[in-house]
């Protein structure tokens, strides 16, 4: 992960995200690793919702960056996640930027909060209420559905999973500087193993980096404003010299002067460098409102 392109960034970027993804929270039980909040996109919505709900309850909170009950009820829901000390986990679900679980869960309004039990959701309510509202939900769901996950529902200890063979492989050849041997490994990793979220992370930063580099770096004073591939390419190298903010408003300002294919095209970009990020990240939180403003 060296060189002239600053890979190691990025590197460190999905080393953080994925330590974010199994830390223990601050106010966790001793001997339980599950996290209190975790985000779900669509890749992991079976390992991280349905899989997770099979030994405790999942609450998922079905949200929008444009919606100010989602504001509200988003910060208070992450607060009885964490002093749950494990007991539960809080799954999160920007709607936006995931429509396929928006409609699996039959959204109509946002926020959304489902309680997923044994693999189903068992109870669900719209809006934001008051915390101590939502507490006793929580806590009536735990009492009538400890007798189905094992343990009670409570989260045991994990184990310290050995380094995987095919991951060491792939991460060798990054660093000797074959990215596309790196990329091809990665890829296969993800294609038997759909759920592995450090080899999905590890495609989209090397997919990103292999296109930003194609690009001539001249492309972010020349491309006219209406030039969709011009303007997502700029937004590339922007990207890669580390200007996050300047990269998404270079595709939000092409968002508003685009319509039909070349605007889902364009928030597909959009989202898809959303993804390199924590989404909790205030630049990214930002881009998505500019992203709703520019949509609707």
């Amino acid at each position: 992960m060296t060189g002239a392109v600053d890979l190691q960034v990025l590197k460190e970027r999905a080393e953080a995200q994925r330590a974010a993804a199994t830390r223990p929270a601050p106010s966790s039980v001793p001997g339980r690793s599950a996290p209190a909040v975790i985000d779900v996109v669509e890749s992991n919505f079976e390992s991280d919702i349905v899989e997770r709900s099979m030994s405790q309850l999942v609450v998922v909170d079905l949200w929008a960056a444009w919606a100010e009950p989602s504001a509200q009820l988003s910060p208070v829901l992450a607060r009885l996640a964490t002093a749950a000390g494990g007991q539960w986990t809080l799954a999160r679900v920007d709607v936006d930027a995931s429509p396929g679980i928006a409609q699996a869960f039959g959204v109509q309004s946002v926020p959304m909060v489902v309680a997923m039990v044994a693999g189903q959701p068992v109870t669900a309510f719209n809006g934001a209420q008051p915390e101590e509202q939502i507490r006793a939900w929580i806590d009536d769901i735990i009492a009538k559905t400890a007798h189905m996950l094992p343990d009670g529902g409570g989260a045991g200890a994990a184990a310290e999973p050995d380094d995987d063979p095919r991951m060491v492989a792939a991460e060798g050849l990054m660093d000797a500087g074959d990215m596309d041997g790196a990329l091809n490994a990665y890829r296969a990793i993800v294609a038997e193993e759909p759920g592995n979220v450090e080899a999905a992370a590890a495609v989209r930063n090397l997919e990103f980096v292999m296109r930003a580099q194609a690009h001539d770096p001249s492309i972010v004073g020349s491309a006219e404003a209406g030039d969709v591939d011009g303007q997502l390419a700029a937004a590339d190298v922007l990207l890669l010299g580390q200007r996050p903010e300047a990269a998404f408003d270079r595709i939000i300002d092409l968002i508003k002067v685009t319509r039909d294919d070349d605007r889902t095209k364009a928030r597909a970009r959009l989202l898809e460098l959303f993804e390199l990020f924590d989404p909790a990240e205030p630049f990214v939180v930002a881009a998505r409102r500019k992203l709703a403003t520019a949509l609707y």
